[in-house]
């Protein structure tokens, strides 16, 4: 019951980054210095997972240069002496097999783009991360989920709270909180209006779900946005199984989103102390509006 495998879907199009995504997947833009896909990874292996599968479409060959050799750019380096930089890019690459790619062939979902990846998988607990997800906090969430995971042994989704008004923006549940920071999931439903949710507890992009999905997801019921939900599935798998929510502390940026991506790249860097107080020094010179 060892969760070794993570499902990384990024075969999306990064339409609300165009056109910066024109011919460059959303995954590999920066924040800071460093892909946003790449933090997704590192956070996936700091939580012990030893196998991760990419579910790729078109266009996505810079993300998978990425994590390979650059035996021209390490040249350069070697011969420049600039062995810091060397040792990250060397890093990069993972031992071979540990990062295996595959196709969704159509845009019908998150739902159906983790069930591409249903043979690689096979029947065992999984991860699921979602890039555009980007969490700051002194406590990785996967790798706290996976602590709670080896205790109750079932599905589980990383939750927070989200203003009343934007519920319609993500999977929102009916929950019991049963201890700290973990509740007991009653319902869910994906992206209802203000009015209509039965709370402000969001779903944010990390899950541990149980192989029972794949069977759920192959069904390939369509649901909001005529794509094929997860949370629709995870709907139908609470009939059979428990699932639960990990309310995780620390700030989340959308980075699919222009503000979200910008908020993420300020905060980041002022983490940084070779850039904090240049940045500290403009932010506070900055004249709004002009």
């Amino acid at each position: 019951m060892k969760i070794k495998k993570a499902v990384f879907p990024v075969a999306g199009l990064g339409t609300r980054f165009i056109p910066a995504t024109k011919a460059m997947a959303k995954e590999m833009l920066p924040v800071v210095d460093k892909p946003l896909i790449q933090y997704a990874v590192e956070e996936a292996f700091q939580a012990g997972i030893e196998q991760i599968i990419f579910v790729t479409g078109r266009g996505k060959k810079a993300l998978e240069d990425h994590f390979d050799r650059s035996f021209e750019i390490e040249i350069a380096l070697e011969q420049k002496k600039k062995t810091d930089l060397l040792k990250q890019i060397r890093e990069l690459v993972p031992p071979t097999g540990t990062i295996i790619y595959t196709r969704q062939h159509e845009p019908l979902g998150l739902g159906h783009a983790i069930w591409c990846a249903r043979d690689i998988v096979g029947d065992e607990p999984f991860a699921v991360l979602l890039a555009d997800d980007l969490i700051q906090t002194d406590k990785p969430v996967l790798s706290e989920m996976i602590k709670k995971f080896d205790r109750l042994r079932a599905s589980m989704a990383a939750i927070m709270e989200v203003p009343r008004d934007q519920t319609d923006k993500y999977g929102i549940l009916d929950a019991t909180e049963v201890e700290e920071d973990i509740f007991r999931v009653n319902d869910m439903v994906e992206k209802p209006a203000p009015d209509q949710a039965p709370s402000n507890l969001a779903i944010i992009g990390r899950y541990i779900l149980m192989p029972k999905i794949f069977e759920l997801l192959g069904k390939k019921n369509k649901g909001a946005g005529d794509e094929i939900q997860l949370t629709d599935a995870m709907k139908a798998l609470l009939q059979e199984q428990p699932i639960f929510g990990y309310k995780f502390h620390g700030n989340r940026f959308d980075c699919g989103d222009k503000v979200g991506f910008q908020m993420a790249n300020l905060a980041f860097a002022l983490e940084r102390p070779d850039m904090k107080d240049r940045l500290v020094e403009f932010i506070k010179s900055i004249r709004i509006g002009c």
